[in-house]
């Protein structure tokens, strides 16, 4: 037997309708915000992710690079933003529309450690809003993040949110930073080490020294702002306020990703019990990404959240999905003839956009009984001998346990009927 790849998992029919709901829901909602789906390859050149100024430990530690037959280096996305940008420059969307509304779902590739709720293949979704500086479209994001959660039914969603300004108050804030940690860089892992000489940013992301005496009393982005900056963070704070979101400001809160600029923010849920997985999503601004990929001087701002998260939540709050794999018939055929019949039921069944099934083991007509309760059916249609001589079926309400005898001619009409389809 072989088994799956460390760091994925399967998923079966009994959960798949779950991730099917989950997807509706999201794509129900941000139809509703005005964004428009766009799928993008799994893997792309490498230099889409592999960028001079990204230092982050997702794209130098976790991606999975490769090189294809004709030497081409290639890398599964670790994450959506940066092959979406690339779509975007590449087929010069904003050629169409000052302002582009997009979103992604689909898998991603991480080399790390497995954990709950955290696998090397991980399905997000995500927005991307390009084309405006504007902080009210920073609080549009962040309005639509927070009312997913919300409209998924989990409790106590909060927004975290921090600003790490324009570039000038990054250059000030990685000043402070290097000046900060240099007398302790003995003392810090060889990974943060690294990171003091190119990006100190990702010190305050350490999960090793996240409680090292010299991060906890590190200088915040806060600390740094410039006047521009301080205006534009307070101006998406009062769009927040307007629109009666609830939020804290996290003045260490820096992302993962070192194209973020201005505002960052990460989306919780108070979950009993759920620890750090309490963290759902999150996302921020980027002011020079899609320059960096070969397009215009355009700004943008999307979050992303993790589906198996997400899911994880869900179960933990016990909000269910309904399956919607429930059959509305099962049909049970006790011989041939009644098989034939039972074929040409099926098929007028699915024409009236019915969910039917029989069974196609050629098993005895008890096994078929038991395969019908098994399978949830609303409604069992019986085809014996006496129905075949009369040419009526009997058909079973599973739930009431009521049964009556209809003509063939009308059986599939009448189950509708009944379903109010």
């Amino acid at each position: 037997m072989i088994n799956k790849a460390k760091g994925t998992y399967d998923v079966l029919p009994t959960e798949s309708h779950k991730w099917a709901s989950l997807e509706e829901k999201a794509r129900e909602i941000l139809t509703l915000f005005g964004y428009k789906e766009i799928r993008t390859p799994i893997f792309e050149y490498s230099e889409v992710f592999h960028r001079v100024n990204e230092q982050s430990d997702m794209v130098t530690k976790e991606t999975y690079d490769f090189f294809d037959k004709g030497e081409r280096q290639l890398t599964l996305r670790p994450e959506g933003t940066a092959g979406v940008i690339r779509s975007f420059v590449e087929n010069k969307l904003y050629v169409e529309n000052n302002l582009n509304k997009l979103f992604y779902i689909g898998p991603n590739f991480r080399y790390e450690r497995p954990q709950k709720g955290r696998f090397r293949q991980f399905m997000q979704f995500g927005v991307e809003a390009i084309g405006s500086n504007d902080p009210a479209l920073d609080a549009e994001v962040i309005g639509l993040a927070y009312f997913f959660i919300k409209k998924l039914g989990l409790k106590g969603v909060k927004v975290r949110i921090n600003s790490l300004g324009d570039q000038d108050s990054r250059v000030a804030f990685k000043a402070a930073l290097t000046a900060h940690f240099t007398p302790h860089k003995e003392t810090l892992c060889e990974d943060c080490k690294n990171r003091l000489d190119k990006n100190p940013l990702r010190i305050l992301d350490c999960k090793i020294d996240q409680k090292h005496p010299a991060v906890l009393s590190a200088p915040t982005p806060q600390d740094h702002l410039n006047d521009f900056s301080r205006d534009y963070f307070q101006a998406v704070l009062d769009y927040l306020d307007s629109a009666h979101i609830t939020y804290e400001i996290a003045s260490k809160l820096v992302r993962g990703l070192d194209y973020y600029t201005h505002t960052v923010f990460e989306i919780e849920a108070d979950i009993e019990g759920f620890g750090a997985q309490n963290v759902l999503g999150g996302g921020g601004r980027y002011q020079s990404l899609v320059k960096e990929l070969g397009g215009p001087d355009l700004p943008g701002i999307g979050f992303a959240f993790g589906m198996e998260r997400l899911l994880l939540a869900m179960e933990a709050e016990e909000i269910s999905f309904v399956d919607q794999h429930q059959p509305d018939i099962f049909i049970l055929a006790i011989d041939k003839p009644a098989r034939e019949l039972a074929v040409k039921l099926l098929f007028e069944a699915r024409e009236q956009n019915l969910v039917a099934d029989m069974d196609y083991t050629g098993t005895n007509f008890k096994s078929q009984f038991k395969a019908a309760l098994k399978s949830n059916s609303k409604y069992v249609i019986i085809i014996g001998e006496a129905e075949l001589s009369n040419k009526v079926v009997s058909i079973k309400n599973t739930e009431t346990q009521e049964q009556e005898q209809v003509p063939v001619k009308i059986a599939i009409r009448t189950i509708k009927n009944w379903l109010g389809k």
